[in-house]
């Protein structure tokens, strides 16, 4: 082992790491201020109080990722439900997320800020399914136990692109409707076929469950490039169906990103779970992990120094990149990265990256394989995670392009990257 970290300091000694600049960045920051009045007016009509009878148990499906305002949108969709006599109950509606256990997916929604106590509403939580339906293509399409039983079921979730494949509808309503209120057994069907018909198999099962059980609406949020709500909608089964695809466009046109078309290197300081499912989302890095989705800047070498506590060790994604640490490595959980793999039948993001001792030594070997002639002039840009993208650093060789670009300012002078005596970013 002292022989091969000797070899690799020989290899790496002389490769320059160039001189970096902070550099701001400007999005498209609309976003709604008084959300409870225009939830509450957008449940307010007809054809949506229409649908509430006195009594009738309703479960609201909530899923496992961080939308914004969650806690304060399921709590006025429940005093909505309330009002009309109705009574709500709370379904976690993540597929396999937390652990694949009742008791972890009750712990997921608690750790969002969704309790009995902050929405007003029981959480119950099961991964007991029933078959409703199947595919022409034979894969089961299966929906949670307590919401089957239900006299109705409200979905609410965040349209976004998805990380791996293309089409009208990725992530949003229909991807809750048949994967998260699927359960293990959902997912584990809707993932069987890959990515590759995912496009297909999303919306075709979403429309098996909104024909066999009681569908009443779906609460649709666009977040703009931080992470706040832009636009909120409220749409019948019909409407998810017909206006969940222009939504799904807003979304796109609404995603940060990173003003590059080409990148020598790009370094991203931590990944984890709190930050994408993919652990950084490819919308953002251009690298994906299926050849099912596309965009983003071309990236010749990516390097993921750290992953997050909230993630932990849950380092899906690290595979995706080239270069890695060997302090993410020694915090990785490999059995909870496995299973994201062994779940989404995708197992590239779940390999470990070529593994250097310190933070230094990744960049380098990065600039040193990124097949350029002159590595002092490497174009290379550091971003903390793919969630914060409004400050970032660039190379200087990429400074002549910022300042010409209208949504992105120099914000410093040059200077060199502050390494401590073990090598590793400040």
């Amino acid at each position: 082992m002292k022989q091969t970290v000797g070899i690799l300091q020989e290899l790496l000694k002389d490769i320059p790491v160039p001189k970096m600049a902070k550099v701001k960045v400007k999005f498209d920051n609309k976003k709604i201020i008084d959300l409870g009045q225009e939830l509450n007016g957008k449940l307010n009509i007809e054809n949506i109080v229409g649908k509430i009878q006195p009594g009738m148990e309703i479960a609201v499906a909530i899923g496992s990722r961080g939308l914004d305002r969650i806690v304060e949108i399921t709590a006025v969709t429940v005093q909505f439900l309330k009002d009309l006599g109705a009574k709500p109950f709370i379904v976690p509606s993540m597929g396999s997320h937390g652990g694949a256990t009742a008791e972890g997916q009750r712990a997921v929604l608690e750790h969002l800020g969704v309790s009995e106590k902050s929405v007003g509403a029981e959480i119950r939580s099961s991964m007991e399914v029933v078959k409703v339906g199947e595919l022409p293509n034979g894969l089961p399409v299966y929906v949670d136990k307590f919401a089957s039983e239900a006299d109705g079921i409200v979905v609410i979730n965040r349209v976004k692109p998805h990380t791996a494949f293309r089409g009208q509808v990725e992530s949003g309503i229909m991807k809750m409707i048949s994967i998260g209120l699927g359960k293990q057994k959902g997912a584990e069907a809707c993932h069987q076929m890959g990515f590759k018909y995912m496009a297909e198999n999303v919306p075709a099962m979403a429309k098996i469950i909104m024909e066999k059980t009681p569908v009443l609406f779906g609460i649709a949020t666009v977040e703009n490039a931080f992470d706040k709500v832009a636009i909120i909608e409220v749409l019948t089964p019909k409407e998810i169906i017909e206006k969940e695809p222009e939504l799904q466009k807003q979304a796109k046109a609404l995603l940060p990103k990173l003003y590059f078309d080409q990148l020598d290197v790009l370094v991203i300081d931590e990944i984890g779970k709190n930050i994408s499912g993919d652990g950084m989302d490819p919308n953002i890095t251009g690298r994906y992990p299926t050849p099912y989705a596309s965009g983003g800047p071309d990236v010749n070498k990516m390097v993921v120094l750290d992953v997050t506590p909230q993630s932990e060790g849950n380092a899906n994604g690290v595979g995706t990149a080239d270069f890695t640490t060997q302090r993410l490595v020694d915090k990785m959980d490999k059995e909870g990265t496995y299973a994201n793999g062994l779940t989404s039948t995708v197992v590239a993001p779940t390999k470990i990256a070529t593994t250097l001792p310190t933070d230094k030594q990744a960049i380098q070997a990065a600039i040193k394989t990124c097949n350029i002639l002159d590595f002092k002039n490497v174009k290379m840009v550091r971003i903390k995670n793919t969630l914060v993208l409004s400050e970032i650093e660039v190379s200087e060789s990429l400074l002549e392009y910022v300042e010409k670009h209208p949504n992105m300012e120099r914000s410093s002078d040059l200077y060199d990257f502050s390494f401590d005596k073990k090598e590793n970013l400040f």
